[in-house]
């Protein structure tokens, strides 16, 4: 079975992001998507946007935080999950969501997108084991310097004579 949603959009409203009682981040993003189509028997171009509710966990959230406001437009791959809940007046209530599991932040030209190397995320999504932890890099050491040896002198061309045969000007 195949769960998946590819979506490219513009952020409606400023992202929500909290954090949880455990520590973990969430963000919330409102994104609209528009396809266009031609009326045939008006022969008229319309627009169709959907409005759809994308849920960003743990490291795609710290970014949606820094980065992601409205307007921005978004590239986002998850999957669909509904939720039930029961509202304040007893009435069971669902609603369908994305969980996006990786997010690339879009532009276009003149638009002032922070910095152009941000600008892929792949994120472990909260239905998915934790990432492990980096391995530890030695730390930074200064490299010895070694004896640079004398640069080898060219070789002397050798002397041509003034009415040599390759001194003609054809």
């Amino acid at each position: 079975m195949i769960n998946k949603v590819i979506l490219v959009g513009n952020v409606g409203l400023d992202p929500e992001v909290r954090a949880l009682d455990s520590g973990v981040k969430v963000a919330r993003v409102r994104l609209a998507t528009s396809e266009r189509y031609t009326d045939r028997q008006t022969n008229e171009t319309k627009e169709l946007t959907e409005w759809h509710t994308v849920t960003l966990w743990r490291n795609l959230a710290d970014i949606v935080d820094k980065y992601v406001h409205k307007g921005s437009q978004l590239y986002i791959e998850g999957s669909l999950r509904t939720r039930e809940w029961t509202d304040k007046d007893n009435q069971k209530r669902y609603t369908t969501e994305i969980v996006a599991t990786d997010m690339k932040l879009l532009g276009r030209r003149g638009d002032a997108q922070p910095q152009q190397e941000v600008n892929d995320y792949s994120a472990q999504s909260a239905y998915q084991a934790p990432a492990q932890q980096p391995v530890q890099q030695p730390a930074y050491q200064q490299p010895v310097a070694q004896p640079v040896a004398p640069a080898p002198q060219p070789a002397q061309q050798p002397v041509v004579p003034a009415d040599s045969a390759d001194d003609l000007p054809f």
